[in-house]
């Protein structure tokens, strides 16, 4: 049964053992959490996590509970685990995340409750959140700035060879458990069908590694073709544990059982995956043909992954995860955030997406609206002149016409492509303190859930520091 919230207990840190007062930010932040419009939204998730949640079953994890506790993980850096065990044995964090004298969830329900929040619904308190900075004055919309960034996924480097062996090992584990659920029958007369070849793939992917190692080395001409007897020994082995998941996946059907379905769907997704693995080494190794980089497979466990490559010095040159577009306007608060498909360039439709956005969320342009020179284009340029903004600063690269070089030196301009450069130092923050820097949750879904709770962490400090410092001048000018 869904519980919004437990009963306020006011007098819970008077009870304490010794005495404690929350500092200022701390307080700051336990205000602004306390917006019924985000318990709100995030009730009606936790809601739908059965047909009758909202009046059946046992009582719930309340959803201000959840809703406290994911922010203080994504604020101190967290675990699940670090989660439980802070919280219960701390009187800050049990009367921050309203837990009071209830015992504290065990660390796989807070993380299946985190869960059940969609990735629209974090978009939507991020909204809220900005809206109640505006109404708070800690910022008035009149400044916006875009960049992009990347955010790694949680992968091992991709070589052909270590995704053929990571194929042969989840097949082949696979395969091992579906001897145990398809009939005796089929066991007699084909043995070798559920044999697991992982020790063998294992092997061969540590000599052409070692091959490789020793021959770039050498920096030779033939460099790039490394062990390629290993690789038709490795491709082959992959194709033959590929073959007995074809075969073994129809017999599982015919079981029909819940463990039977459940293998058979497992050798379906990654037979999927694996066959794209063994077309693009095939053609890459043996075919000596390059393979686009929209068309690679990078993981069989986080599909999803993107080859970017943005330009940078080695050995940060290409990087595999998802690309993430930012939008912050003044108050250093960021706005919008959108997780990208492949590896768009930042004058596609970012730019008009972020003006429509900001129109949106604030009910005006902005007054001034800048990005780096990634973001230039003639069109973006008249985008945001016909959305009403009054100064837009996008720096053209290349060559400038004498015109353009009077443009781009007025004052304001100069003005606007400083204020654009913090945003460099936000994104700094998000990857740091934040852990953007690296997606550690699974899949697509688990990507939006941890980029949305950064930005969300990030926005909730933001506007307890400015109130914080707020009340300070106040009462530095009363006394």
């Amino acid at each position: 049964m869904l519980i919004i919230a437990y009963p306020r207990d006011d007098s819970f840190l008077r009870r304490a053992s010794f005495a404690y007062q929350p500092d200022r930010r701390l307080a700051a932040l336990d205000q602004v959490l306390e917006d019924p419009r985000l318990l709100l939204r995030v009730s009606l998730d936790l809601m739908k996590s059965a047909p009758h949640a909202w009046e059946t079953g046992h009582p719930s994890v309340p959803a201000e509970v959840t809703l406290r506790t994911a922010v203080v993980r994504r604020l101190q850096g967290w675990d699940y685990r670090d989660t439980q065990r802070e919280i219960a044995g701390s009187v800050k964090w049990r009367w921050f995340c309203r837990v009071y004298d209830h015992p504290v969830p065990h660390f796989t329900t807070l993380r299946e409750r985190e869960a059940l929040i969609r990735a629209g619904t974090l978009h939507e308190l991020n909204d809220l959140t900005v809206q109640q900075a505006q109404t708070r004055g800690v910022t008035r919309g009149e400044k916006m700035r875009g960049d992009s960034s990347v955010v790694e996924t949680h992968i091992h480097y991709p070589t052909d060879s270590r995704l053929l062996a990571d194929g042969v090992r989840v097949l082949g584990r696979t395969l091992a458990r579906a001897r145990s659920v398809v009939d005796g029958r089929t066991l007699r007369w084909r043995q070798s069908l559920f044999r697991d070849h992982t020790r063998q793939a294992r092997r061969l992917a540590r000599r052409i590694a070692l091959e490789a190692r020793r021959r770039s080395r050498k920096k030779g001409p033939n460099a790039e073709k490394t062990g390629i007897k290993d690789y038709r020994c490795l491709l082959r082995v992959t194709q033959v544990t590929w073959d007995h998941a074809q075969e073994v996946g129809p017999l599982l059907m015919k079981v029909g059982s819940l463990r039977a379905l459940a293998l058979a769907t497992t050798l379906e997704h990654f037979s999927d995956l694996v066959h794209r693995v063994l077309r693009q080494t095939f053609q890459r190794v043996v075919e000596e043909q390059a393979v686009p980089a929209a068309e690679k497979v990078v993981s069989l466990f986080e599909p999803h992954t993107a080859i970017i490559c943005r330009g940078k010095a080695a050995p940060h040159d290409t990087e595999f995860g998802r690309r993430v577009w930012y939008s912050e306007v003044d108050g250093g608060l960021i706005s919008q955030y959108r997780i990208q498909p492949g590896n768009p360039p930042d004058n596609q439709d970012q730019w008009k997406d972020s003006l429509h956005h900001h129109r949106k969320l604030f009910g005006h342009p902005p007054k001034t609206a800048t990005g780096d020179r990634g973001v230039y284009s003639p069109e973006n340029e008249r985008l945001a002149q016909q959305a009403g903004v009054a100064e837009v600063a996008l720096p053209k690269p290349g060559a400038k016409t004498p015109e353009r070089e009077a443009y781009e030196a007025q004052p304001w301009f100069k003005a606007a492509l400083r204020f654009r450069a913090g945003i460099e130092g936000r994104i700094s923050v998000l990857r740091g303190p934040r852990g953007l820097r690296r997606c550690l949750n699974r899949g697509e879904a688990g990507m939006e859930r941890w980029v949305g709770w950064g930005v969300i962490t990030n926005n909730l400090v933001i506007i307890a520091l400015a109130l914080t410092r707020q009340r300070r001048r106040r009462k530095t000018a009363s006394a």
